[in-house]
């Protein structure tokens, strides 16, 4: 103790807290995400930015991971952001967190992002604006309807190749996405 003295000590402790601070900081992989830090993060609106771009970044989801988004799917928590193009924020509110995941296992489904926006709107809807968007009891519907679509899809043993023209989550819904 004599060697490094009481203020080396205080120095040397306080650098093994901030080592072990900063090495316990929850980074999503975005080859291989774990949904329920994606979903903090959402949360928290702190998902992860391309240094060079800018931008966030979406994670890499992939069937797999469609059980672990479901299960935040009738979630109605507003979110601050999600990552997509700013339009899907012009009108009716802070988007949703059940939405957006919904959106993300469209997204799998359809091998490309499901929309241009996070949001869902009426099959009558002409354009993408506010009056259009589902209302909190149509969202979880919606939920219920892309639910049972996974509890047939993943029975069938076919969850390499989802056949997007016959397998509609929203089929017979009244919804679709923009």
């Amino acid at each position: 103790m004599r060697l490094i003295g009481r203020n080396g000590l205080l120095l040397m402790l306080l650098s093994l807290a901030l080592m072990w601070v900063s090495c316990s900081e929850d980074t999503l992989d975005m080859e291989n995400p774990d949904v329920d830090l994606f979903v903090k993060q959402l949360k928290d609106g702190a998902l992860a930015v391309n240094e060079e771009t800018g931008t966030v970044i979406m994670p890499q989801f992939t069937m797999e991971d469609i059980e672990a988004l479901l299960y935040y799917a009738e979630d109605l928590t507003e979110i601050p952001s999600f990552p997509l193009a700013p339009v899907s924020y012009l009108a009716g509110g802070k988007p949703r967190l059940g939405e957006c995941v919904l959106w993300v296992i469209e997204s799998i489904r359809v091998g490309s992002n499901a929309s241009l926006g996070s949001r869902m709107v009426h099959k009558d809807a002409v354009n993408y604006e506010g009056i259009y968007f589902l209302s909190e009891d149509e969202l979880l519907d919606a939920a219920a309807h892309y639910r049972r679509w996974w509890n047939k899809t993943k029975h069938s043993g076919v969850l390499s190749v989802i056949n997007t023209a016959v397998d509609e989550p929203l089929a017979g819904s009244g919804y679709r996405w923009w």
